[in-house]
């Protein structure tokens, strides 16, 4: 069933674990993730992101959001994932999506503000759920995830004052995550992340939860992340199953990367916590 975010995230908040939220590119791989939410009762937030707009627009990827969601017994949110330009977000609400998120987290303060609320204002009226981001959540080629210095995890003074002033309904922080495959595993600000819950009072969002390891995962959900956005996990796995499976056409191909996918999923499921 389609759902909004607002209430499966602030359970999950409530309860200490954490929705997975894939990050779909195809048919194939929103139909193997709405597949699993099915077969296990779970909630589910599928999330399409504005900088995969190269492999589907912003209309296909509603259109296949929408469909798997309606017809799969479990709750299942459609997110929009990184949305920068304002047209786009508008165009994913005017399309279908129950959820979206505006990445202002490269401007400064007030101009993060800003265009979160605005968004927040338009998203609200349509009865869309937001999410916002503060901090710096980079990629493993920007350096070592070993080495963060303090300057790019999120500040709680600064995340408050976004909050009170948008009133959005999740935010994604920096304590140590990145976007794309690790080195290692990162290290996490836990203490960060407990005091940005405490301050806060709304569901949190980790970005780059590919590889952040189990443990970490499990502890970032105790401490009131309740959404973890995954990818690169995903697609590593489909590639490596077929590289060791070898098979000899193009559907085999399709199954292959599919069920590798699905695997990944159920694994994030018994890690996060989240069950139906």
């Amino acid at each position: 069933m389609l759902v909004s975010t607002k209430d499966m995230l602030e359970k999950a908040h409530a309860e200490g674990y954490a929705i997975p939220s894939p990050d779909y590119v195809d048919s194939n791989s929103v139909r193997a993730f709405a597949q699993v939410a099915e077969e296990l009762r779970a909630p589910l937030i599928l999330s399409f992101a504005e900088v995969h707009l190269e492999q589907m627009s912003v209309e296909e990827a509603a259109l296949l959001g929408t469909y798997y969601a309606r017809t799969t017994d479990a709750p299942v949110a459609l997110h929009l994932d990184h949305g920068v330009h304002f047209d786009i977000i508008e165009e994913s609400i005017r399309q279908g999506f129950t959820s979206v998120m505006i990445d202002a987290s490269s401007e400064e303060l007030d101009e993060n503000i800003r265009r979160t609320k605005e968004v927040v204002e338009l998203a609200h009226a349509h009865g869309v759920t937001v999410e916002a981001e503060i901090g710096h959540v980079g990629t493993e080629e920007e350096g070592n995830p070993h080495a963060l210095s303090d300057n790019v995890y999120t500040e709680v003074a600064a995340a408050r004052a976004l909050v009170e002033a948008t009133g959005v309904d999740s935010l994604a922080v920096s304590v140590g995550t990145k976007h794309g495959s690790y080195k290692g595993e990162p290290h996490i600000n836990f203490e960060r992340l407990a005091e940005l819950n405490e301050a806060l009072g709304i569901p949190l969002v980790l970005h780059g939860g590919s590889g952040s390891g189990d443990e970490n995962l499990a502890r970032c959900a105790q401490l009131g992340v309740a959404k973890v956005n995954l990818y690169t996990d995903f697609i590593v796995a489909a590639r490596d199953a077929v590289y060791e499976q070898h098979p000899d056409n193009w559907v085999k191909l399709l199954n292959t990367g599919d069920a590798a996918m699905k695997d990944v999923l159920r694994h994030y499921y018994r890690v996060l916590r989240c069950t139906g």
